[in-house]
């Protein structure tokens, strides 16, 4: 039965009143639609372009989103590369770090957030480059470009002040672009970046070689963070890559965040992590000339849900100490696990379940979706890394 069916049922089932089936049906059914791309953020203004690239031998679309502050410009630029999540690249969600744009909003900027080519619904290929990680860089570098000189055609966008951010496999699109010496780019701020190519014959030395070799011919400032217990990046590697882009001559900062959570991987996505990067950015924004008062400070709440405080009810990854779930719901909740931060679960007492990830306010989301299908209110049990559950009185 399709996502749309199964809710279909899920709702007939719960006019007629039978609650033992409903937790079964509605956590089927939400499982397989939550993670449908939510409506664009209108406070935000955001929208989804195609940029068109050109005088290749492939004419290619970059689906892009962006994000603008109120007025007409032209506003500094802030582009925000993604990363790579395993399987087939064109599987992969659009993505969509609104919390992460509502930070540079606040502050005047424009956030791009271009789909690299093979990624979404961007046309072309993705080009992995094999076990060489360098061209593979690169080749994702030239996705960038392509967006920059698109936005020097539009009259909202001040292509004379740009900073490069990238999480994951998009840290390291951000330092392969530095290369480039792209005009207009002031900074780049990696988070997390590299390529895990663990099937590849000494995949970490390879990594740190080629961060190197950026390195000569990188001479923008840069800002990484990376923590302890990266699950893609162990801590000696990392280290090895700034050494050996630090010994090449380009600029650096690294920030150690330690351990963050159960993976520091994750660091840029969680709320958690805010107020360790955002000062930290801010700075780095100030020393290399780009704006950072606070324009439209009602940006970074704007229609955001509070979150709960943290309970201590039990550990995060203790499935069976989630109240109320049947043996599916567990299994949603072991799915939900693996998702990316931001991330939210909400359940109701008649075993109804939801959980959103990424985005813009997914505990909104998750509640949303879950609301529609039970007759008993849903509450948050997780969001991020933190259990915030309570019993109810």
């Amino acid at each position: 039965m399709s996502a749309p069916g199964l809710l279909g049922a899920a709702a007939a089932i719960l006019r007629l009143g039978v609650p033992m089936a409903l937790g079964v049906i509605a956590s089927v059914a939400l499982a397989q639609v939550n993670t449908g791309a939510p409506d664009l953020n209108r406070a935000l203004r955001e929208e989804v372009v195609r940029v068109p690239s050109t005088g290749k031998l492939f004419n290619i679309e970059l689906e892009t989103t962006l994000y603008r502050p109120p007025g007409e410009g032209p506003f500094p630029i802030v582009v925000i590369n993604h990363g790579k999540m395993a399987g087939d690249t064109r599987f992969q969600a659009r993505y969509r770090p609104t919390r992460a744009a509502r930070f540079f909003l606040v502050r005047g900027h424009a956030v791009v957030v271009p789909m690299r080519a093979g990624f979404s619904k961007s046309s072309g290929a993705y080009v992995g480059g094999g076990c060489n990680v360098e061209s593979n860089g690169l080749a994702q570098a030239e996705d960038v470009k392509t967006v920059l000189d698109w936005l020097a055609g539009q009259a909202w966008a001040d292509t004379r002040q740009v900073l490069l951010v990238g999480q994951s496999h998009g840290g390291w699109t951000t330092l392969a672009a530095g290369t480039l010496d792209l005009p207009g780019v002031k900074g780049l701020v990696n988070f997390a970046g590299g390529l895990r190519q663990s099937d590849c014959s000494g995949w970490e030395g390879a990594l740190a070689r080629a961060a190197g070799n950026y390195g000569k011919d990188t001479r923008r400032p840069s800002l990484w963070f990376y923590g302890e217990n990266d699950s893609f990046f162990p801590e000696r590697l990392w280290k090895a890559m700034a050494e050996a882009y630090a010994g090449a001559g380009a600029p650096v900062e690294v920030v150690n965040v330690g351990p963050f959570g159960s993976d520091s991987h994750s660091f840029f996505g969680a709320r958690a992590a805010e107020p360790v990067w955002q000062p930290k950015v801010q700075a780095f924004m100030g020393a290399v000339g780009l704006p950072v008062a606070e324009r439209y400070p009602e940006l970074a709440s704007v229609g955001l849900m509070p979150v709960p405080a943290a309970t201590g009810f039990a550990a995060l990854d203790d499935v069976d100490k989630v109240p109320h779930l049947r043996p599916t719901g567990r299994e949603g909740y072991k799915m939900f696990l693996t998702k990316s931060m931001p991330r939210a679960f909400v359940l109701s007492a008649n075993g109804v379940w939801a959980w959103a990830d990424m985005g813009d306010d997914p505990l909104a989301r998750a509640l949303a979706n879950c609301q529609r299908l039970s007759a008993s209110p849903c509450q948050p049990y997780a969001v991020d890394d933190q259990v915030v559950w309570k019993a109810p009185q």
